[in-house]
């Protein structure tokens, strides 16, 4: 990673021990929360490399379930994360992985709500001074960093699709700082993720969605 400067490497404000640990693992789980768009009634959570030999020392269990209870770096709250999660109805199991992970510090996050008819499976790596990757998201192997306004798109895997969406973002003045785009089989669904500079407004994102080929839109901003 470049480090911009020098916050980027003591991390952001947040209740410790660990910039790596807790703050950025509280932000892949905020990222996964806000993603979900509820809070989830079931969250399994497992730690792959650093973060499953220490999480408990760390905290990172509690900082990633505060993220999925929507509490930021530094929420005083974080320490007491589990008693908010059961108050909040939040039943979490947590332990190892087992298989590859791409990262030191990588934690697979999957929700389900209370019907059970709604999944999220997340993969993100705490990458050092709180800053996070997240590298998967439902299957589609991506990079996103909520450093920047994010739009994730569902999408049928068709041409033209890219081109309309950053015709679309042109045409509002919105630079585009980063880009990244799976699909799972040829002329079958895609992802797309577009890491923005500037502000991304409602109407827009409805736009958006009202394209015939886009099944899915979620504006991140952490």
């Amino acid at each position: 990673m470049r480090f911009k400067d020098v916050f980027s490497i003591i991390g952001p404000a947040m209740v410790g021990p660990s910039s790596s640990h807790t703050a950025g693992a509280a932000r892949i789980g905020r990222t996964a929360r806000l993603l979900f768009g509820e809070c989830p009634a079931h969250a399994e959570i497992k730690m792959f490399g650093s973060f499953a030999a220490t999480y408990r020392g760390h905290g990172t269990d509690t900082a990633i379930v505060g993220g999925l209870l929507d509490m930021n770096t530094d929420d005083p709250r974080l320490p007491d994360a589990f008693v908010h999660a059961e108050a909040a109805g939040m039943y979490t199991t947590i332990g190892p992985g087992t298989g590859l992970y791409p990262h030191p510090n990588t934690a697979e996050i999957i929700l389900t709500n209370k019907g059970g008819d709604r999944l999220l499976n997340l993969v993100g790596t705490s990458i050092g001074g709180g800053n996070i990757e997240i590298v998967r998201i439902n299957g589609y192997h991506l990079k996103m960093t909520g450093l920047y306004p994010t739009l994730i798109l569902r999408h049928i895997d068709e041409p033209g699709v890219i081109a309309v969406v950053t015709r679309m973002l042109v045409d509002a003045g919105i630079n585009i700082g980063h880009m990244s785009v799976d699909r799972k089989n040829r002329r079958g669904e895609a992802m797309m993720v577009m890491e923005c500079d500037g502000k991304i407004n409602s109407p827009l994102v409805e736009r958006i969605k009202a394209l015939p080929e886009i099944q899915e839109v979620n504006l991140l901003i952490l």
